[in-house]
């Protein structure tokens, strides 16, 4: 299931504290899109260290969706597949 969350207004370091908040309550299945308005580089190492996969794709207002679910959770690789081009 797709679980939004739209940070794109937010000032720096709220982005992130949000976004680490949501995928701790992600459930089996679940993956979380993020709408932000920059890259959030420093966020990947972290999902990465916490076990998290993701996809960053430019929309087409000048921002970034961000897909990010559990690692190896095959039905949610397989929703952020479908939802994404």
């Amino acid at each position: 299931m797709e679980i939004q969350l739209d940070v794109s207004m937010l000032e720096p370091c709220e982005p992130l504290e949000q976004v680490l908040e949501a995928i701790g309550k992600l459930a089996s299945g679940d993956y979380l899109r993020v709408f932000h308005r920059r890259e959030p580089h420093l966020l990947y190492p972290m999902l990465e260290k916490c076990g998290f996969s993701w996809q960053c794709l430019d929309d087409s207002s000048g921002g970034y969706e961000i897909y990010i679910w559990k690692s190896g959770d095959v039905t949610a690789a397989r929703d952020v597949a479908a939802a994404t081009p």
